[in-house]
């Protein structure tokens, strides 16, 4: 035996608010539709994706540092109304 464990690798991503490493399965993507920034709780939305927890404080942080439209490299600025919303909604703290 090599020692090797079977068990597959759980992916990581960068949360664009507070900038931790976290498993993929804990942050919420999300994706630019127009000009607005739409959580994508199952992952399957076409676009390219930024990653973020589900907490105010990362979203905050990510308002306040401008980092959608640099994340999601979208041309303009983006609405994140939407985006409050959900977070809000599924803030556990």
């Amino acid at each position: 035996m090599s020692g090797r464990t079977h068990a597959r690798a759980c992916p990581e991503r960068t949360c664009v608010g507070c900038r931790q490493r976290a498993a993929k399965t804990d942050l919420l993507r999300i994706v630019a539709i127009k000009d607005a920034c739409v959580p994508d709780p199952r992952g399957t939305l076409p676009g390219r994706g930024a990653y973020i927890h589900p907490a105010l404080v990362c979203f905050d942080q990510a308002v306040r540092r401008r980092v959608f439209t640099r994340a999601l490299r979208a041309p303009g600025a983006l609405d994140t109304k939407a985006l409050r919303q959900y977070v809000e909604q599924t803030d556990s703290c």
